[in-house]
């Protein structure tokens, strides 16, 4: 496995699949045009160690020049295809062979036959090395390629994740593992904390507590603990970017994990917004959002017997256990109806022993896998 950014890739082709693709796509041109010079225009920048291989594959008179085009962005096509570099000036009465390094959707491929529709050329054709016919929604012919592949995103000889990979080579794709990505909720004394470290054992998940991510920030005095302390100091609420960044940071310093858990965040509809919205561009998303629900004067027998241990006055006055009861209530309920509205909400039993209300999440999360 290696990782780019935030992302881990596991290995998919070999050096010698991957030449044996680009001989391939070299000798079925070659019985095409090796009686004539053709014009191969490269795609930059994935192609170039595509044109390179399959220049020394093809052992036949021919020009080779280059175009650059651009419609990626991370994982995903922003639509919106531009050209970068112009197509050579000598292509009049020449054939013209397109050389790409991946043909997906057909974006590009559009904008290409687009620029050659200006040209006179006797004819031009598409090569591309790797194609993924499930995807592919070009009106065009591929008329020479070297491997079908699955819809899967891919790096390596030639072909990026935000400008990284490209000088590997072999070719990795995308770790598709599921994650499992949950929202805990529960009032003071449901047992959040210790059903978060059951089930962050039991699905490799990590536990990212808004307020312990608050707290390392500003004991380390990270950039984002100074600022958020700015806020606190002021008596300010810390705005939702702040938070979210903090977060941020923290699944991407956790890359391996198979999934989060949320603890204290999000507290609003916002919040809870703004959390879809990251995970989104992430490649990732909330599964659930799980309460654990108890009758509160269970609940105030057990923060009475916390704070005996525990030594916090808010864990010691009946009134001032009601008031946070109060404030959870209704902070939360505009996030359930948030979650609720998506079909993501489960409310779970949190009155019973430990193994009990684990063996109920644990039925909750089953179901979502």
């Amino acid at each position: 496995m290696i990782q780019l950014h935030d992302k881990i890739f596991t290995p998919y082709l070999n050096e010698t699949e991957i030449q044996q693709a680009v001989a391939s796509v070299a000798e079925k041109i070659a019985a095409d045009y090796k009686d004539e010079t053709p014009i191969f225009v490269g795609v930059l920048n994935g192609s170039f160690m595509f044109v390179s291989d399959f220049l020394k594959a093809y052992q036949h008179p021919c020009e080779v020049s280059f175009v650059k085009l651009s419609s990626y962005q991370g994982l995903t096509s922003t639509g919106i295809v531009e050209t970068l570099l112009d197509l050579p000036a000598n292509l009049e009465g020449r054939s013209v062979i397109i050389l790409e390094d991946i043909i997906d959707t057909g974006r590009t491929l559009q904008q290409l036959v687009h620029l050659f529709s200006k040209t006179n050329v006797k004819e031009f054709k598409i090569a591309s090395l790797f194609y993924k016919p499930d995807v592919y929604k070009g009106e065009y012919t591929i008329d020479y390629f070297g491997l079908a592949i699955p819809d899967n995103f891919i790096v390596g000889y030639g072909l990026d994740y935000n400008e990284l990979g490209r000088n590997l080579k072999e070719v990795y794709q995308l770790n598709q593992k599921h994650m499992i990505n949950l929202v805990l909720f529960g009032k003071p004394g449901a047992g959040k904390g210790t059903q978060a470290e059951f089930l962050k054992e039991k699905y490799n998940l990590k536990h990212i507590s808004t307020g312990d991510v608050f707290r390392y920030n500003i004991k380390n005095g990270t950039e984002l603990g100074t600022l958020a302390k700015s806020y606190i100091d002021k008596g300010e609420l810390v705005p939702d970017e702040v938070t979210i960044k903090m977060l941020q940071e923290e699944v991407e310093k956790n890359s391996q994990a198979d999934g989060f858990i949320f603890d204290g965040f999000p507290r609003t509809a916002a919040q809870a917004e703004a959390l879809d919205n990251f995970l989104e561009s992430k490649d990732m998303a909330i599964n659930a959002t799980i309460a654990l629900e108890a009758n509160d004067e269970v609940l105030i027998e057990r923060l009475l017997e916390r704070g005996k241990v525990s030594g916090r006055s808010d864990d010691q006055d009946v009134s001032k256990i009601r008031n946070r009861f109060d404030e959870y209530n209704i902070k939360t309920t505009p996030v359930k109806e948030f979650y609720e509205a998506q079909g993501k909400f489960y409310s779970v039993n949190g009155i019973g022993t430990i193994a009990e209300i684990t063996e109920r999440l644990t039925k909750v999360i089953e179901e979502i896998k």
